[in-house]
C-alpha cells in the first residue's frame, strides 16, 4: 500500500519574503556590501605631497600660551620711571645721581619735559614690540608680552624692549611677518616724533667744549635740511640743545636701525633669512666681517664694540624655520627688499662724540 506523498512545504523564497500562515521563519538578511576598496587607492596619510608638513600635535589644537604678566608689568613701570628721570635730568642723569635731594629738585623743576620724553619714547618702543606681538598672535606662535629694559643712568633711559617667542614653530612666511612688523610699526610713530623734534631744534649756539653730541642718522639729516636749511651741513646735535621729541625720535631711529641689521635673531636677520634662506648666511658673514673691520679701524666706532661682541656670542646665523618651502609672494618680497634700506636711513653710524 503506497503512502500518500507529503504536502509540499513553503518555497524558500516565499519564506524569505514573508510568513505563510505564521509558520515560516524569516531568512537572515546580511547588510548590503559596500563598494570594494580598490587596492591601488592611495592612503591620504602617506601622500608624498603632504610629507613636508609638520606633524599635528595636541598643542596645535589648544593654543593657550601661558604668559607671565608680573615681570612685563614691573619692567614697564621701571622703564617709565627711568625714562621720566632721564628726560627730567635733560639726558645727563650721571650729573645728579650722587645726591637724592638734587635728583628730587631736578624732577620737580623739569617734570613736564620728563613726562613728554617718557610718553614719546615709550610710544615708539611699545608700538614696535606690539607689531611683533600681534603677528605672533595672528600666526599662533607662543610669545611673551613685551619686556622693556630700563637703564636709569645712561642718556636715553632704556635699552629698548624685547619679546620672547618660540620662533622655531614659525614657517618662512610667518617669521617674515613677525620680524618686519615691529620696525615698520615703530617707524610710523618714530618718524613724525623725530620731525617735530628736528623742527624745534635751535642750533645757533656752538657746542660747549667736551659736550656730549649725537650723530644725526641720514633721515635726520634730510629732516634738518628741510626744516632748517641754514644748518644743513651740521651732522651732530649737542645734548644741551635737544628737546624731548628729538631725543625720543633719535632713540627710535637707533633702535629701529639696530634691529634691522641683517644678522642673527634681530628683526633684520628674520627678514633677510625669509627672503634669501641659506644665502642670508653669506650676507651675515660678510656684514659681521665688515663691522669688525670698521670698529677696529675707526676710533669713533668703538662704542659699538660691546654690541658687536654680544651679537657674535648670540650667533650670527639665522636657524631654519619650521617650513622654508612656503613662498613669500610678491608683496612680501617688495616690502622685504625695501626694508633693507632701513639701517642705512635710521642707524646713526657714528653714534655720538664728546
Amino acid at each position: 500500500m503506497r503512502k500518500p506523498a507529503p504536502e509540499k512545504g513553503p518555497d524558500l523564497e516565499e519564506a524569505a519574503t514573508g510568513p505563510i500562515e505564521g509558520k515560516a521563519l524569516p531568512k537572515e538578511v546580511s547588510p548590503p556590501a559596500g563598494p570594494a576598496k580598490r587596492p591601488d587607492t592611495p592612503d591620504p596619510f602617506q601622500d608624498p605631497a603632504l610629507t613636508h608638513l609638520p606633524e599635528l600635535k595636541v598643542s596645535d589644537l589648544h593654543f593657550r600660551p601661558q604668559r607671565n604678566t608680573m615681570l612685563p608689568l614691573i619692567l614697564f613701570l621701571a622703564t617709565c620711571c627711568s625714562t621720566f628721570w632721564v628726560g627730567a635730568a635733560s639726558w645727563k642723569p650721571q650729573e645728579y645721581l650722587h645726591s637724592y635731594a638734587l635728583m628730587q629738585q631736578v624732577m620737580a623743576a623739569n617734570w613736564q619735559q620728563g613726562v613728554v620724553y617718557m610718553l614719546a619714547v615709550l610710544a615708539i618702543l611699545l608700538t614696535h614690540e606690539m607689531g611683533h606681538f600681534l603677528q605672533t598672535i595672528k600666526h599662533r606662535i607662543p610669545a611673551s608680552y613685551p619686556l622693556c629694559i630700563p637703564i636709569p643712568f645712561n642718556a636715553i633711559g632704556t635699552m629698548g624692549a624685547v619679546i620672547g617667542m618660540d620662533g622655531m614653530r614659525a614657517n618662512r612666511r610667518q617669521i617674515f611677518d613677525i620680524g618686519i612688523a615691529g620696525p615698520l610699526a615703530g617707524l610710523v610713530v618714530a618718524i613724525p616724533i623725530l620731525w617735530v623734534g628736528v623742527d624745534r631744534l635751535d642750533l645757533s649756539r656752538a657746542a660747549l667744549p667736551g659736550e656730549f653730541q649725537l650723530y644725526l642718522p641720514l633721515i635726520g639729516q634730510w629732516m634738518l635740511k628741510a626744516a632748517h636749511p641754514q644748518w644743513a651741513d651740521q651732522l651732530y646735535v649737542p645734548i644741551s640743545q635737544v628737546n624731548p621729541y628729538f631725543m625720543a625720535g633719535w632713540v627710535g631711529m637707533l633702535i629701529t636701525g639696530l634691529n634691522m641689521l641683517p644678522i642673527s635673531q634681530l628683526d633684520g636677520g628674520h627678514t633677510i633669512y625669509a627672503l634669501f634662506l641659506k644665502r642670508a648666511h653669506t650676507v651675515a658673514k660678510i656684514f659681521i666681517s665688515m663691522a669688525i673691520v670698521y670698529v677696529l679701524l675707526n676710533d669713533s666706532a668703538i662704542m659699538w664694540s660691546l654690541m658687536l661682541v654680544f651679537i657674535i656670542m648670540m650667533g650670527i646665523l639665522h636657524p631654519k624655520t619650521a617650513n622654508d618651502k612656503i613662498p613669500l609672494g610678491p608683496i612680501r618680497w617688495t616690502i622685504g627688499l625695501l626694508s633693507l634700506a632701513i639701517p642705512l636711513l635710521c642707524f646713526p653710524l657714528l653714534g655720538f662724540k664728546q
